[in-house]
């Protein structure tokens, strides 16, 4: 399975508003769009948006070249005005996994 994590830095006082946006669920169905998982983590000053899929580098183009997603566009300018600077893409360094691990969620 491949990994891919998007990491962006959040201005100061826009973790509630972050926190919002999350619990709203994504802007796309992550069922239809094959992915097999998907997290989103925040922190008081960053938020990372983790996609987990086969060829999920592909998945991620996709969703941010895309014109013709409507949600997902309205979603990135609900993000623009919280974060600073440009979102980052994370690619796994380092993994460690217990043996049965997969089986046992």
């Amino acid at each position: 399975m491949d990994r891919i994590a998007i990491v962006a830095r959040l201005k100061p006082g826009t973790e509630e508003r972050a926190a919002e946006l999350i619990r709203a669920g994504p802007p796309f169905d992550p069922a239809s769009d094959d992915l097999d998982e998907h997290t989103v983590y925040l922190s008081a000053d960053e938020v990372v948006f983790v996609f987990e899929g086969p060829q999920v580098e592909w998945f991620v183009d996709h969703l941010v070249d895309d014109p013709f997603r409507w949600p997902v566009a309205a979603a990135f300018e609900e993000w623009r005005p919280l974060l600073e600077g440009h979102p980052r893409i994370a690619r796994a360094a380092y993994a460690w996994k217990r043996k049965g691990a997969e089986a046992a969620r």
